[in-house]
């Protein structure tokens, strides 16, 4: 041994200072001792996660997920290391535990012959204190109560004197020690090939019983317990994470998706449409794209997902890729067949309860109003009030650098282009309204990107995947918030869904007007902007969203949920325990704004009705 103590001298006298520094200024450690072997601790902690082995497995994985971690080769040194950070850990934070995480050599489980799927076996050891045996259980009762596709684990103590494998315990002296082995499923049976969603859900599954057994082992050392296991986790991105964020962020602001596919003649298109007494698809004329798809899908997927050492991040960044990549294949089948089956793809049918919704909203609201009108706000009015609105958030968070452009390729109304406000030429807004789309474009919108922007990450900012519909959801329950909700409105909102049904169902942009205008009775001008939004680019599911996003916050307001932690950035309903994780890691700011419609008292008494629980038609007051 002593050949290797000698070697290891100058390690442990660099990980001594490096311990210094993150107990004495809070400086974390990322101790690299070559061939990917590191010590990595982002503060102060009560454990460490070691791994002792391949950087093939899925152990390997499991240990650099977490917040404090040791990843060398020989377990001779890992001991030494172990221990040393434990005797400064364990004085600094009062009690100290070390994860030995490793896999079993085999799946004996598994067998040829048998005629069902077995369980997957997992392997526990311990200490002796009550505190081990403590960290034990909790680990045990986490890791059984997850399936890992199809299989159930089953626990069962791990015994060194049966099994030709090596732990670290034999190596820690005093230290507290949790011996984890489990066996290595996710590899296809006689090859070395992987089945690589089931690593990932055994990366996941270990990952967070490990910090179970953490957070038990506190509890019985009688040491103050997290709020929640999941605030042991990171709380500092490594420059492989930002690294893969802003690369996947380069490419998403190569285009802009929505005025890619919005066309440039709306105007001239409702005449020609009108002219030909609504009989003749009109013709229309889009923005030609400024960079070739295939270079940025190949841009796209050069970036590498595979050493961030945080299975969440990972996971938010890959579903991005791949809208990111759905998107571009959207614009490249533009006005073809094909553009309508990757919409679905993107944004969902339309699900027949929200139909349902639609329809009673088309039914029991008065048909006479019109959201278009004579002699209403036109672009430079809308466009002055859109500034004040802004510099007044810019006077709170001198960050909110949003700017407006008026603009002659736009149909009417307005768009958030990223950090952008644009309004079409052609807008023309009922005066009664306008505080109502600012609050929507403005108040939610930019607003969620200046916050998202905020957080680190780009991907908070451009929107995780999926966000569009929570993110018109939030905006279209601003407008009622601020007492804009109008019969008028709300139709509109239903008649793009129906729209969007009949689009996705195969009728055609004149058949779908005549639905609209002819059966539902709105007005010929309203029913072709609607049609015209449903069919842009070849035909467009999007526009269901907004009733399915209000319909999905008004059940979260129901159900007790806040809207706080929808302001952080532009995120989607399915990603709240995402976000929750990610907040109780430390990895979040709260938001720098929450919109300024909030603070006055007739939305916060709308708001106390929405709790209440109303339906989407409950939102127009009459």
């Amino acid at each position: 041994m002593k050949p290797k103590l000698i070697e290891a001298a100058s390690p442990l006298t660099d990980i001594e200072a490096d311990l210094d520094g993150l107990l004495r200024d809070g400086k974390p450690i990322r101790r690299e001792f070559g061939d990917g072997n590191r010590l990595h601790i982002d503060r102060p902690l009560p454990f460490l996660c070691v791994h002792a082995g391949s950087h093939q497995d899925a152990a390997f994985h499991v240990v650099s997920a977490n917040a404090s971690y040791l990843i060398v080769a020989d377990i001779g040194f890992a001991g030494v290391v172990a221990r040393l950070v434990a005797r400064r850990m364990r004085e600094h934070c009062g009690a100290f535990l070390v994860l030995d995480i490793g896999e079993l050599a085999e799946d004996r489980f598994l067998t040829e012959d048998v005629p069902f799927l077995p369980p997957f076996e997992i392997a526990l050891a311990s200490g002796d204190t009550a505190a081990e045996k403590a960290a034990l259980k909790r680990f045990a009762a986490a890791a059984s109560g997850r399936e890992a596709k199809y299989r159930t684990p089953r626990v069962e103590e791990f015994n060194p004197t049966t099994r030709a494998q090596a732990r670290l315990s034999d190596d820690l002296g005093d230290v507290a020690g949790l011996t984890v082995r489990f066996a290595p499923i996710y590899r296809v049976p006689g090859t070395e090939r992987v089945y690589p969603e089931l690593r990932d859900l055994i990366v996941a599954n270990m990952v967070d019983s490990a910090l179970q057994a953490v957070s038990a082992f506190l509890k019985a050392s009688k040491l103050e317990q997290p709020a929640t296991h999941r605030s042991l986790g990171r709380r500092a991105y490594i420059d492989a994470v930002v690294r893969a964020d802003r690369a996947i962020d380069s490419v998403a602001s190569t285009f802009d998706f929505l005025l890619a596919v919005t066309p440039i003649n709306a105007e001239p298109a409702w005449r020609e449409f009108r002219a030909g007494s609504f009989e003749h698809v009109p013709r229309l004329l889009y923005r030609p794209l400024e960079f070739e798809v295939a270079a940025q899908k190949r841009k796209l997927y050069s970036i590498s997902l595979d050493h961030l050492e945080d299975p969440l991040l990972t996971k938010l960044l890959s579903e991005k890729q791949q809208e990111l990549d759905l998107q571009l294949s959207m614009l490249a089948a533009r006005e073809t067949p094909s553009f309508v089956e990757l919409g679905r793809a993107l944004y969902g049918s339309v699900e027949p309860n929200l139909a349902a919704r639609a329809h009673i909203i088309l039914e029991k609201t008065p048909r006479g109003a019109s959201a278009v009108q004579q002699g209403g706000l036109g672009a430079d009015a809308v466009a002055a009030a859109a500034r004040d609105m802004i510099a007044g958030y810019r006077a709170t968070y001198s960050d909110f650098d949003a700017s407006v452009e008026i603009r002659g390729d736009l149909p009417a109304g307005l768009l958030v282009s990223r950090n952008q406000l644009l309004v079409s030429r052609d807008t023309n807004l009922p005066s009664g309204r306008l505080t109502a789309l600012l609050s929507h474009e403005i108040g939610v919108h930019l607003l969620t990107y200046f916050n998202g922007d905020a957080q680190g990450l780009a991907i908070f900012r451009s929107g995780l995947a999926g966000y569009e519909g929570m993110q018109e959801g939030l905006a279209v329950l601003a407008e009622y918030l601020v007492g804009g909700m109008t019969a008028a409105r709300l139709r509109l909102i239903a008649a793009r869904v129906l729209a969007c049904r009949a689009m996705l169902d195969g009728a055609t942009f004149e058949e779908t007007f005549r639905i609209l205008h002819g059966d539902f009775g709105i007005d010929d001008r309203s029913a072709f902007n609607v049609v015209l939004r449903v069919f842009r680019g070849g035909g467009l599911a999007k526009d269901a969203i907004y009733l399915r996003g209000v319909a999905q916050v008004l059940d979260h307001l129901k159900n007790g949920g806040s809207l706080t932690p929808f302001w952080i950035g532009k995120i989607s309903a399915s990603h709240f325990s995402a976000i929750q994780e990610l907040n109780a890691r430390g990895l979040l700011r709260a938001p720098r704004l929450e919109p300024a419609f909030l603070a006055s008292d007739a939305a916060r008494s709308r708001l106390k009705k929405a709790m209440a629980g109303i339906d989407p038609i409950d939102m127009v007051e009459t």
